[in-house]
């Protein structure tokens, strides 16, 4: 008597519904795949559209949220952001306290930061990144029953090859064909959801950390994390490490959920043929297998958030040339540079060649447990349902004999026959058996040895997590600045002013002041000019009145936020990225210059008053894009930083050493036009030439006690102060006969021509 070890399978109506319903989605799905590429060929813009649209970037909604416009293949998409609220930043910040020396690793700390950060990627049950992971799920779940039923049809195919069955053979074939379609469809899902979930986690973690990282004031996180947040290579962590993170995470899941699913499915198809000592075997397998890997695995983690570090500096450094090229090639310093970048480069691949060295070990323990320890444990629990079997036949498959081909009484001529046509295909059944069961050990040990590898994975996240959870952290655990105190009646708000009574500028984390109890007010119409040596703090007080340092003392009075409030342009202008026009109307947009009423006779008016008309001709018109950073010179630059002084008008202006590369007659042009739009000036700077632009004087001596006095320009002291000045300087010129004759007498002692 033979023993089957087959277990129940499916329907054969079952299967063939569900093969119907796979090829009837995939005809659908490419059918609406070519109706909507063909709808998309009809919708493509024009010429003049997509740089209308290149140009303005954005709509404003009613809501708040913007609606970006971006082209892309001949068509503009259309993607509406919405601005994450305060309010979810403050209900947030809870879940992200800093934490300091922190080792990588798959603990409590690891599943705390991970949780906080999964908060950000799904913020809802009814987010897309839900969705996505729901129907990510569905094809995992649908690819391993789709596993067991290819293991069930190779052994029945093989059953049909050893019973010599033709017709059940091609059955068979013809179910294998059939099957691979939803099979090969469903690996491609489960890649591209994939895909979309990591790419998804991507967008939606970036957008937050934009909004977070470039906050407005009084926040300014993106000015202060570097200083005081203590944070280096911010760029190497809001690109690389969200890009990584995101794609680990992504992958993980899949690692995790599908060989997961398979061992629990696959244990159970073969706990029902291999009995219950097998099916403790097999579970001891899977103990013995966790516990030798788990003791070789190195620490992963920390290895990744290392190398992630060295890569931020590595890219940093090469950033840092292409950005400072010119000078650079001032000093013929590439040799310099070269040897800086190549030090940065051998650190980092020193240790990926170390994190190599530790994988030869840990990969080569992996592979024999996996591969050739669960192979060997695979046949010893085939075996078991046969060699511990009680009973055991062994068919083999004959043709009857014809004189047991005989009729008997009546009642048992019909049981003869039966019993002469039965055929013992016990051999066939076992082999069914086996080839099905083998399948399925093999099928088994892989998702075994993907659960081992994502163990490794899941250190490389611990890594990254580390990494990411300390980038919001310390963005998260900036306090505000303090704000300024506004004026708030309507002959204030009509004639704002800059007041600051007593008030130490020191710059952040530093407890010795640059300027001492400065006491300064600034009126509308007169203009202060702050001169002094090199380092004692004029820029830390443009700083402080801008709002981008906190001053220790009493409150600062000064106009509203905004351009049309305090405009501060620096000595080294920024260059936007983006058109000519861009370079001039920033920091507004195309649709808040559309708004402002302007036009481009009036921006054309404001490069003749600084010198630069020539530009829109030179280099092709208005809507020209290039990097303006390389094309304009310095002069240039600081011209156009003037040019968007003149733009805003504001009430008050800051030009702190920002016409330092421009001519004299062109600078004392750009300050008189200036003061005609009415623009109060606070000018820091060390040409005496722009005194006569100002009406007060305020100079810091820069010593240490932080010590300056403020005069008015014209007035008896200024010039009591000019005098001495230059009495300073003849005596000084008196002395210079003296040190001639010293230096000659030095000069005839060595034996050293000299001349004056």
């Amino acid at each position: 008597m033979a023993i089957s070890l087959s277990p129940r399978h499916m329907h054969p109506s079952a299967q063939k519904s569900l093969l119907v319903l796979v090829a009837t989605l995939v005809l659908i799905r490419g059918r609406l795949s070519s109706k909507i590429l063909s709808s998309l060929d009809k919708q493509r813009a024009s010429e003049s559209d997509l740089d209308q649209a290149q140009q303005q970037l954005y709509h404003e909604e009613q809501d708040g949220s913007r609606t970006l416009l971006v082209p892309f293949q001949g068509r503009i998409s259309k993607v509406r952001i919405e601005p994450v609220s305060p309010d979810t930043f403050a209900k947030h910040a809870k879940h992200f306290p800093l934490v300091h020396d922190q080792r990588p690793g798959v603990d409590k700390n690891f599943l705390k930061q991970l949780a906080a950060i999964l908060r950000i990627v799904f913020p809802s049950w009814y987010s897309k990144e839900v969705w996505i992971v729901a129907l990510h799920s569905t094809f995992l779940v649908l690819r391993t029953v789709l596993s067991v039923g290819v293991a069930r049809l190779d052994g029945k195919i093989v059953r049909s090859l050893v019973s010599a069955d033709g017709k059940g053979f091609l059955r068979g074939l013809g179910l294998w064909f059939a099957l691979a379609v939803p099979s090969t469809y469903t690996n491609s899902m489960i890649r591209h959801l994939q895909s979309k979930l990591s790419l998804h986690m991507r967008t939606r973690l970036t957008r937050y950390t934009h909004d977070l990282y470039l906050s407005s004031a009084p926040d300014l996180r993106y000015y202060r994390v570097g200083q005081e947040g203590g944070l280096e290579g911010v760029d190497h962590f809001i690109t690389t490490d969200i890009a990584s993170f995101c794609e680990s995470l992504a992958a993980l899941y899949g690692n995790l959920m599908k060989p997961s699913l398979d061992m629990f499915i696959f244990t159970a198809q073969l706990a029902r043929s291999l009995g219950f000592a097998g099916t403790v075997l097999l579970f001891g397998n899977y103990f013995a297998t966790a516990s030798i890997l788990r003791a070789v695995t190195p620490a992963f983690g920390r290895l990744a958030a290392v190398e992630a570090r060295l890569e931020g500096e590595y890219r940093a450094g090469v950033a840092r040339v292409g950005r400072e090229a010119e000078e650079v090639a001032f000093y013929n310093g590439g040799l310099r540079e070269k040897h800086i970048l190549w030090r940065a480069y051998l650190r980092l691949i020193k240790h990926v060649n170390s994190i190599y060295k530790i994988r030869i070990a840990y990969e080569w323990t992996e592979d024999y447990v996996i591969k050739y320890l669960w192979s060997a444990a695979g046949y010893c629990l085939i075996s078991i349902p046969v060699l511990l079997s009680k009973r055991r036949t062994i068919g083999v498959q004959t043709e009857p004999h014809p004189s047991s081909i005989t009729a008997t009484a009546s009642g048992g001529s019909t049981f003869i026959k039966e019993s002469a046509n039965v055929v013992d295909d016990a051999v066939a059944k076992r082999t069914e058996d086996y080839i099905s069961n083998r399948r399925l050990l093999i099928s088994l040990a892989d998702a075994g040895g993907r659960l081992m590898y994502a163990y490794k994975d899941l250190l490389e996240l611990a890594g990254l997590t580390t990494r990411m959870y300390t980038l919001l952290s310390t963005l998260h655990n900036l306090p505000p600045l303090p704000d300024f105190n506004y004026p708030d009646r309507v002959e204030e708000k009509a004639n704002p002013k800059i007041a600051i009574n007593d008030v130490d500028i020191r710059p952040p984390n530093n407890d010795e002041p640059l300027v001492d109890s400065l006491r300064l007010v600034i009126r509308p119409g007169e203009h202060v000019m702050i001169t002094g040596p090199n380092g004692v703090g004029k820029t830390a007080i443009a700083r402080v009145l801008a709002g981008l340092w906190a001053g220790d003392g009493n409150v600062i009075e000064r106009p509203e936020r905004g351009v049309k409030g305090v405009f501060v342009v620096p000595q080294r202008a920024y260059m936007v990225a983006g058109t000519l026009l861009d370079q001039i109307i920033y920091p507004h947009s195309y649709p808040q210059y559309l708004k402002s009423g302007k036009t481009i006779e009036d921006l054309m008016e404001i490069l003749k008053v600084v010198h630069l008309e020539y530009l829109p001709d030179r280099e092709g018109g208005w809507s020209t894009r290039k990097e303006w950073r390389d094309v304009l010179s310095g002069g240039e630059k600081q011209r156009m930083g003037m040019a968007r002084l003149f733009y805003h008008q504001p009430k008050f202006g800051i030009l702190d050493e920002c016409t330092s590369a421009v001519s004299t007659d062109v600078e004392g042009l750009m300050y008189q036009h200036a003061k005609d739009l009415g623009i109060t000036l606070v000018t820091i700077s060390h040409r005496p030439s722009l005194t006569k632009y100002h009406t007060r004087l305020l100079t810091i001596t820069g010593d240490s006690a932080g010590a300056w006095h403020e005069t008015k320009i014209g007035t008896e002291e200024e010039r009591m102060g000019i005098e001495k000045e230059i009495a300073s300087l003849e005596q000084t010129l008196k002395e210079v006969e003296g040190w001639q004759a010293r230096v000659r007498e030095v000069a005839a002692e060595l034996g050293v021509p000299v001349s004056f």
